[in-house]
């Protein structure tokens, strides 16, 4: 995106990229006429897309087509009860009345609490500069009035009384790998997303989405560096110069973006430069957001089974808080219990599978492995997988074995 906005300015733009194609994890891989999404699988703010495509000059309904979902996703809870999360706003109030009918009046309440931090978190300071101190103090005001104290599980918490509403309206922080527990309420911002803008899939998966914006950048005159990778960004007299390669070539730059995460931007890739405020002592300190263990895999003949599962199912475990307290501050432990995301893209896009074949992918948050003494995978993998299956198979995909 950066890379588009800056080519429509005028810039001439290289993007270096280590991977064989764009999209970082928003890319796919194909097998036997499989085609994974290898990560996010959902777009919910469509506009955002189409502005960024209006400033290059470009429809972006002419590069992508997008698919609503209805329902968003299913969440299954341990004791089979299921919570369809929906657009229409009268359809949600039916499912929580269905479960806890006393919680009504409180889920409503939360809406217009989504809807207020939507309006200052998202359209406010989501899209201006926060980086001066007194652009900060000019707001803090309202994060006192808006609790952004709170956790957003707390702010569930203070709305509804079911446990299984609570987990349903707080969970969404964990697809951008944040705790509920501990992150801000300001995220419960993300249920007005849902409601307002719907959930959306991407015809061809994420990977097609990025493929687009690589057309553009194209389009454009800007220059696209596969399989390259980026060993360090240059700096002198406090400015980014460039970056050399890993191969030794240096690429001179007026302006240098980098998306790598910001642990190895500020650690690995500035590793010589002078830093006032991400030392390495500070880094050290900071907590690292969950890992991922994923399952990729397809079956044969299935398209017409298992007719009740959809595109995207939540398959919530016997713990909630403490399955998330030992993912984020027990890492060197792996819990025997597991909430899982599953994603069955042949729901909505066949193209994702050979002909009445279907295509998955089984998510499980898990510890990640900056810490001292790392979960070992190469002796756990093949058991962990099998623990995910057996749970898919007694939750949701009779017979998958």
């Amino acid at each position: 995106a950066a890379a588009m906005r800056l080519g429509a300015k005028g810039y001439r733009v290289t993007v270096v990229d280590k991977l064989d194609m764009p999209g970082g994890r928003g890319s796919a891989i194909w097998q036997d006429g499989h085609r994974f999404d290898l990560g996010p699988t959902i777009v919910t703010v469509p506009q955002v897309f189409r502005e960024l495509w209006a400033a290059c000059g470009r429809d972006f309904d002419q590069d992508v087509t997008l698919a609503p979902m209805d329902p968003f996703y299913e969440i299954v809870f341990a004791d089979g009860e299921r919570f369809r999360a929906q657009q229409d706003t009268e359809k949600m109030r039916a499912e929580v009345a269905r479960i806890s009918p006393d919680d009504l009046a409180g889920y409503d309440r939360f809406l217009k609490d989504a809807e207020k931090r939507y309006w200052f978190g998202f359209e406010g300071l989501g899209r201006r500069p926060m980086n001066e101190w007194k652009d900060l103090v000019k707001v803090l005001h309202i994060f006192g009035m808006l609790r952004a104290d709170r956790s957003v599980y707390a702010h569930a918490a203070s709305r509804v009384k079911d446990e299984r509403l609570r987990m349903a309206l707080s969970f969404h922080p964990l697809f951008i790998g944040g705790d509920p527990f501990n992150v801000t309420s300001m995220y419960i911002l993300v249920s007005y997303l849902e409601k307002e803008f719907g959930v959306h899939y991407a015809m061809g998966g994420v990977a097609a989405l990025a493929e687009a914006m690589a057309g553009v950048i194209e389009g454009q005159g800007g220059t696209l560096r596969m399989k390259t990778e980026v060993d360090e960004i240059l700096v002198k007299k406090h400015r980014a110069t460039g970056v050399r390669l890993a191969s030794g070539e240096v690429l001179n730059a007026d302006v240098v973006v980098s998306n790598a995460d910001a642990g190895f931007t500020y650690s690995h890739l500035l590793r010589n430069t002078r830093r006032w405020r991400w030392t390495d002592e500070s880094l050290a300190k900071k907590r690292w957001s969950m890992g991922l263990f994923v399952w990729y895999f397809g079956t044969k003949g299935t398209r017409g089974k298992w007719a009740d599962v959809g595109h995207h199912t939540v398959l919530n475990g016997p713990r909630y808080k403490g399955l998330v307290k030992d993912i984020f501050f027990r890492p060197e432990e792996l819990a025997e219990d597991m909430s899982l995301y599953i994603h069955r893209p042949t729901v909505t896009d066949p193209s994702a599978a050979p002909e009445g074949d279907d295509t998955f992918y089984a998510l499980s948050p898990v510890p990640n492995l900056h810490c001292d003494n790392p979960v070992d995978w190469k002796a756990h993998a093949e058991s962990y997988r099998q623990s995910v299956q057996a749970v898919m198979e007694e939750k949701l995909l009779p017979g998958l074995r």
